[in-house]
């Protein structure tokens, strides 16, 4: 295998957990947000009402794209790592 042949397989393997982790991070992302601005308007400084929030929307979001999540992961496995290591 050659040096570009690793480092093309390593640069998709860097997009399929970009890929993966972008829903969930945008989830988190704007709950937070939106609980931040909850807070900034009530003055209410709870440390756990901006850690549940965020858990519980990103649990919602794990669930809803767990099919897509799983379908890029076993594409990657299937086209990109599985002939390498069979030899293709």
């Amino acid at each position: 295998m050659t040096d570009a042949a690793i480092y093309d397989v390593l640069r998709q393997g860097l997009w399929v957990a970009v890929a993966m982790s972008a829903p969930l991070l945008g989830v988190a992302l704007v709950a937070g947000l939106i609980v931040g601005l909850f807070q900034a308007l009530t003055s209410v400084q709870e440390m756990t009402l901006t850690f549940v929030p965020k858990i519980i929307a990103m649990l919602i979001m794990f669930w809803v794209s767990m099919s897509a999540m799983t379908a890029v992961l076993v594409d990657f496995f299937q086209v990109r790592l599985i002939p390498i290591v069979a030899g293709g």
